[in-house]
């Protein structure tokens, strides 16, 4: 190696001493031509003439109570696209990275990267000629300590918030639960069908109309979006996205969860295991895409099923041509899967909000049935889940950009594979089988990451 270069690992700890962040565990990334920084909150400035950018900052994923806010100069605004292939227009600033010892300044684009495991992504332009990049190592500069931020620790004071269940169902138990969990901690909360939520939009004015009235500003959204109403439903999360409510899950989040095929092809791309999935138009493919999935037994599922309702097992190769030529015939879109025949009809509900799997549950589906559905009659016990499992169901959930999901696994004998992930879970049956206050545990959540607004309607 020539002297000159400095060795990296794959993640390592950075210092940006001229933002005041003293550390920051940075994902390295050569494959991105560009460096992101998480941000929130961001805003364009002027000073004495020179445009600025200022935003807050949570350095530490799950420490929101170190709280930073930063100042840089606005270098450019620049259209970049993410792995998932989604295209954003972000700010670019310009400022130091102190690599261990060493300094050279650096561009960044500042993004929403809440759902993340790092906080900041370095691509290979920030790396220049200076670094070689030891991909099976890790944090070769050292360590640095986020003790660095006792005096950047918000201790934010628990105050009352305005919060939106948005649901066509008052009164099924999660709504329930989700409100009243709410309302317990102080918070005032709303139930808003989101059909009959419309929205007005114009040049110099926005707003969300609600039976006939502008609906009242609200600090945070909990969407509990059916799969029936799923293009209205994330109409209306993005007017209140674009007026800067704070919502759990992110309508472009959930878009990507609701398409069963677009969120295999991103967990697939982000290296989550799964049972082999085919998808194919012409007829003349069924044959392959049967031998694609291994072969009878397999998996026929629609696309916009939901609660295993159009799920089905072709048991022969026979049958599975009878059903995959009789949805083709209803002009369904529909994936073939490979079944697992070790699951036995049993999976694994996990629930995870933020970066934690804060409850488990297995269901097991009635004798002879291989859903575990419990809206199919299955049944939930207790389970403790491996840490591989764990690690896997937060990965997943992290990858489709959900902050709140139930992510279902089956365990095979080549470990576990994700099968679907959720973003509308329900908490009645889990609840009951551990215990958990999940509902509690939302609301926390939602306490730690929205931030009151003051402004009384929802207007541009």
């Amino acid at each position: 190696m020539p002297k000159h270069l400095l060795e990296v690992g794959w993640e390592e700890w950075i210092a940006l001493p001229e933002l005041n962040i003293f550390a920051i565990r940075a994902k390295v990334d050569t494959g991105a031509k560009t460096s992101s920084l998480h941000a929130f909150m961001v805003e364009k400035i002027y000073e004495n003439g020179v445009e600025k950018i200022k935003f807050g900052l949570h350095p530490i994923p799950d420490r929101p109570e170190i709280e930073l806010y930063c100042k840089a100069h606005l270098i450019d605004e620049r259209e970049v696209t993410s792995s998932n292939g989604q295209t954003e227009l972000r700010y670019v600033i310009r400022t130091t990275a102190q690599f261990g010892r060493k300094k050279w300044p650096i561009e960044i684009t500042l993004t929403n990267r809440e759902t993340m495991a790092y906080r900041m992504l370095l691509g290979r332009s920030a790396l220049q000629e200076r670094v070689l990049v030891v991909p099976e190592a890790s944090c070769l500069l050292g360590e640095l300590s986020p003790d660095m931020y006792k005096e950047n620790i918000t201790q934010r004071p628990r105050r009352a918030l305005r919060i939106c269940i948005l649901s066509r169902e008052p009164n099924c138990y999660s709504t329930q639960r989700l409100a009243s969990a709410a309302e317990a901690r102080g918070h005032q909360v709303d139930v808003i069908n989101t059909t009959r939520c419309y929205v007005h939009v114009s040049g110099n004015e926005q707003n969300i109309h609600y039976q006939g009235e502008i609906l009242n500003k609200y600090d945070a959204v909990i969407p509990r979006i059916g799969a029936s109403i799923t293009f209205y439903g994330l109409s209306i999360l993005r007017q209140f996205e674009s007026l800067g409510t704070y919502c759990v899950n992110p309508s472009s989040a959930i878009g990507y969860s609701r398409d069963k095929l677009f969120a295999h092809q991103l967990l697939a791309r982000g290296q989550i295991d799964m049972p082999v999935t085919a998808f194919a138009h012409y007829s003349g493919d069924t044959n392959d895409i049967i031998k694609i999935v291994r072969g009878a037994p397999l998996i026929i599922k629609l696309l916009e099923g939901t609660q295993g309702r159009g799920v089905i097992l072709a048991e022969t190769g026979k049958a599975a041509n009878a059903v995959i030529q009789a949805f083709r015939g209803l002009r369904a879109n529909f994936i073939v899967q490979e079944y697992i025949k070790e699951s036995a009809g049993r999976d694994i509900r996990c629930i995870v909000i933020g970066t934690r799997v804060v409850a488990a549950m297995e269901r097991r589906g009635v004798e002879g049935e291989f859903r575990s559905n419990v809206h199919q009659g299955g049944t939930t016990h207790t389970i403790r889940i491996t840490p591989q499992e764990r690690k896997m169901a937060v990965k997943a959930t992290r990858i489709l950009g959900l902050k709140f999901a139930g992510v279902d696994l089956l365990r095979s004998s080549k470990g576990p594979k994700i099968i679907e992930v959720n973003s509308s879970p329900g908490l009645e049956g889990i609840e009951t089988v551990t215990g958990r206050d999940i509902a509690a545990l939302l609301a926390e959540f939602i306490e730690q990451h929205a931030r009151p607004v003051f402004n009384k309607k929802i207007s541009g």
